[in-house]
C-alpha cells in the first residue's frame, strides 16, 4: 500500500510528465497544431496542479529531506535547489496567467508571456526530477530514509 514516503517518485513522475508535456505543446505550435497545443497545456497545467498538491501532501506529514550528499556536490544541489525553488515560486502566478490569456483569447500578450513562462516553467519541471534524483537515488550519499 502505498504510503507519504511514495510521494516523492510520484512528484517526480510528475515533473517529468509535466517537462514531456510542455515539450510536446512547443512543438505543437511550431507545428501551428493549436489544437493539440492546447491540449498539451491544459494537460501540462493540471499534471503541475496534481503536482503541488503532492508535494504539499509530503512536506505537511513527513516535512524536510535533507541532502546527504557532501564536497562540491552540495554546492552544486543547492544551487539547483535554490534557483528551482525561486523559479517555482515565480511559475504560478506566469502559467496561471498565461493559461488565462489564452483562454481569453488575448493571443498576442499570451504568446509575448508564453515566451517567459515557458522556459521558466520547463527549467522548474526537469530541475524537480534532478533535486529527486540527487536526494533519493544514493548517488550522492546515503539515500535518506523513505521517499523514493
Amino acid at each position: 500500500m502505498p504510503d507519504v514516503h511514495d510521494l516523492p517518485a510520484v512528484n517526480a513522475c510528475l515533473n517529468a510528465l509535466a517537462a514531456t508535456l510542455l515539450v510536446a505543446g512547443f512543438a505543437a505550435i511550431r507545428r501551428r497544431n493549436v489544437a493539440l497545443h492546447k491540449a498539451c497545456m491544459l494537460a501540462a497545467f493540471a499534471t503541475s496542479i496534481l503536482f503541488l498538491a503532492s508535494y504539499l501532501t509530503h512536506k505537511a506529514l513527513a516535512g524536510h529531506t535533507p541532502f546527504l550528499g557532501a564536497g562540491a556536490v552540495r554546492i552544486v544541489y543547492f544551487t539547483i535547489l535554490i534557483s528551482h525553488t525561486v523559479l517555482a515560486a515565480a511559475v504560478v502566478p506566469l502559467a496561471l496567467t498565461t493559461l488565462v490569456l489564452a483562454l481569453r483569447g488575448r493571443i498576442e500578450r499570451h504568446k509575448r508571456l508564453a515566451r517567459i513562462t515557458w522556459p521558466v516553467w520547463l527549467y522548474v519541471s526537469i530541475t524537480g526530477v534532478v533535486i529527486w534524483w540527487m536526494l533519493f537515488s544514493g548517488a550522492f550519499g546515503p539515500r535518506p530514509s523513505g521517499g523514493g
